[in-house]
């Protein structure tokens, strides 16, 4: 007689780090799984608004947010499938004469939303490291906000734009004096679109990495919690084939076969060289730093009402290894 397996979706991105999770060739164990891909947006939205998935890439912000207004509802696994540095998508109209993020001050800035990962790590970098004055800036923002417009605080001078309006189109008309996006916008370095403020963003995050220690945080991975009540080992479970995904593209990275970049051997070197053969770290205690900053971040932006422990965000059975048999 065969086992029942436990059948769960499992929404993701398209991304190297859970490629083996979406072809198969990682599992969960005791689980018979069905990927599913969306773009972010998308996934965070149709998980945090509708419940659609049962296991799911998420926006830490957005997270942090949820657990604010409806704690417990989500078991968080601290696998990160996506991490990334944020100087490079900080952007002012081409002609702009802004040439530092101090002289933001009293501006006007473009958002995604309010609770995006990416939003809240920019923000508070630029405040921590550059001294912006979040109170003094007046918040433009795209979309209605993942966890609902009424959780934005009122500390802030936050609005919305109209229903059509994009926030790109804005910043190249000079309407907003910065965009702060998740990804590059189209219009990068075209004739009357947009530059970044940092011109030379690499440095920068380098820099920001040798004095910190961080590399952020943008998603991890969320399970409801009535599958967990139910399934006490779901979340190890969970976690470790997120992490034998991860060790899958970790190793693919080192064959310049693989990748379609001219020089993806030295960039590969490079990025050892500075950050460790492997600097996405599937754990809660090696990825403290960072998870801790992202909180305070959210407490300092009226995400969150006061910290959050990283044992109150993740489930126990993912905070300690299991024992293993010794080998010689």
């Amino acid at each position: 007689m065969g086992k029942s397996l436990l059948s769960l979706s499992l929404a993701l991105g398209d991304s190297d780090l859970n490629r083996g999770l979406l072809t198969g060739a990682v599992g969960i164990q005791g689980v018979e799984t069905r990927a599913l891909t969306f773009s972010s947006p998308e996934r965070h939205w149709r998980m945090f608004r509708r419940r659609e998935f049962d296991v799911s890439e998420v926006s830490f912000g957005a997270l942090l947010s949820i657990q604010a207004r409806q704690p417990g509802e989500f078991v968080a696994v601290p696998a990160f499938p996506h991490r990334r540095f944020r100087h490079s998508f900080v952007f002012v109209p081409e002609g702009s004469p802004i040439a530092a993020p101090s002289e933001l001050n009293g501006k006007r800035i473009g958002l995604r939303t309010w609770t995006n990962s990416a939003g809240v790590w920019t923000r508070g970098i630029l405040q921590d490291h550059y001294g912006l004055d979040l109170g003094s800036v007046e918040w433009v923002i795209q979309d209605a906000d993942t966890a609902g417009m009424e959780n934005l605080p009122a500390a802030y001078r936050i609005h919305q734009v109209a229903p059509g309006t994009s926030i790109v189109d804005l910043a190249c008309r000079g309407e907003i004096d910065a965009l702060i996006y998740p990804e590059t916008p189209a219009v990068l370095g075209t004739p009357g679109g947009l530059r970044r403020l940092f011109t030379d963003a690499r440095a920068a995050e380098v820099e920001y990495f040798t004095n910190t220690g961080i590399f952020p945080v943008m998603h991890t991975v969320a399970v409801r919690r009535d599958i967990v009540d139910q399934n006490a080992w779901l979340p190890y479970e969970v976690l470790r084939a997120f992490r034998a995904s991860k060790d899958l593209a970790l190793d693919a990275i080192k064959d310049p076969r693989k990748i379609c970049l001219a020089w993806a051997q030295d960039a590969y070197e490079q990025q050892v060289a500075l950050m460790g053969e492997d600097p996405f770290g599937y754990d809660a205690e090696g990825s403290r730093t960072a998870v801790e900053t992202l909180i305070r971040y959210s407490v300092e932006q009226g995400i969150l009402p006061e910290p959050l422990t990283l044992e109150e965000i993740f489930h126990p059975t993912t905070m300690q290894e299991p024992p293993r048999y010794v080998r010689r």
